[in-house]
């Protein structure tokens, strides 16, 4: 049976960066993917945005990897000519009940080492974004946005270009530990082969994976929920030139539906927060009036009829409705009788901004197994 030293399974953008990563020290790399091309869920369906790291708890992995990883991803595209641009951000308050919430996000950013953020006031606003509605605001210079796309394909050529191997169309069905690795078999092939080390970066499906391999997922608190979220396009000329949040919800749940640019200016609001149960990415355009209205809390004058029905992507976020916020799962399963197994869970938000800094710590996690 043929050896490889390690599979990774899932080509989203930590997938790809995974397989970069490893590529610069390993040989022998293949990297399994069930669809027919890189980035076809998660990671092609989301807001784009390259995130500062003020949400997230101190010392999660959350905090860490999205602060870490903010300076990576900027120098990567910089270096690689990967269309991004620092567009700052703006949480707003639109009545003096918030203006105590951002007072904790700029605290908590601080904490997690978020350089330069600072409160503004009406006038300051008014100045930088003369259609936000609001009383104040915690300005976030460094955040930013990326064409996701881009850097999935430089990503995936840099990995190819250093010998990884990859392997479209290829769903597994079959991860059996012996004493050599890992058997792994691909749905309706016959094909089998040996991995030493197997690195579950599948995404929505991560939990499913983990299963495969053997982990008991309910005992192991790796369950995953589908989050939808749903995005409306603006079909006028954008009236703002950064990206306007307003203040989240304080279990994270979601960042409430905002307002975010692509590198065209085009300009779009959501997502939006709908726990489902399948894979459903249609857009409700029912929902009309409720973007609206939320947009209308944080932008001025804007047309209703010009929301138009955009995309959706689905996050796969470790806890249910109304449950504590959980961090990502990045875990060496070698504690739990599984040597060699690294198990990337609940990589949602801000998993794009911290892809480069996953693929570092899977990198640690690797040299510890070999």
């Amino acid at each position: 049976m043929e050896t490889v030293r390690i599979t990774i399974i899932g080509a989203g953008v930590v997938g790809l960066a995974i397989a970069a990563e490893l590529s610069k020290k390993y040989d022998e790399i293949i990297l399994i993917e069930k669809h027919e091309k890189f980035g076809q869920e998660t990671s092609s369906r989301n807001s784009e945005v390259i995130h500062s790291g003020i949400y997230y708890p101190t010392d999660s992995l959350k905090a860490k990897l999205c602060v870490e990883g903010r300076p990576l991803l900027y120098k990567y595209c910089e270096k690689n000519s990967i269309p991004c641009l620092k567009t700052g951000k703006l949480i707003v308050a639109s009545d003096e009940f918030h203006i105590a919430r951002l007072e904790e996000l700029i605290e908590q950013g601080k904490q997690n080492g978020v350089a330069d953020l600072r409160i503004l006031g009406k006038d300051e606003i008014h100045k930088m974004e003369p259609e936000v509605n609001a009383v104040a605001a915690l300005y976030s210079p460094d955040t930013g946005i990326v064409d996701s796309h881009s850097l999935m394909k430089n990503l995936f050529n840099e990995a190819g270009s250093s010998g990884v191997t990859f392997s479209f169309g290829s769903e597994i069905d079959q991860i059996d530990m012996d004493k050599e690795g890992y058997v792994i078999g691909i749905k309706d092939d016959d094909y089998k082969f040996r991995s030493k080390i197997v690195i579950n970066s599948a995404g929505l499906s991560s939990d499913h994976i983990a299963g495969l391999a053997g982990i008991d997922v309910d005992t192991a608190g790796y369950r995953l929920k589908y989050c939808k979220g749903s995005y409306f396009s603006y079909a006028k000329r954008s009236p703002v030139n950064m990206l306007v949040y307003p203040v989240p919800h304080k279990d994270l749940s979601g960042l409430g539906v905002h307002a975010t640019l692509d590198m065209g200016k085009r300009l779009r609001f959501g997502p939006d927060t709908e726990y489902v149960d399948s894979l459903d990415y249609t857009v409700d355009a029912k929902k009309r009036d409720v973007f609206y209205e939320n947009a209308a809390e944080i932008i001025k004058g804007l047309d209703k009829g010009s929301f138009v029905p955009d995309m959706s992507g689905i996050r796969p976020k470790l806890q249910g409705p109304g449950e504590k916020t959980r961090d990502f799962v990045i875990a060496d399963e070698t504690a739990k009788g599984f040597p060699g197994l690294i198990n990337l869970i609940g990589i949602e938000s801000p998993g794009l901004t911290a892809s480069l800094a996953i693929a570092k710590q899977s990198n640690i996690l690797v040299k510890k197994c070999l």
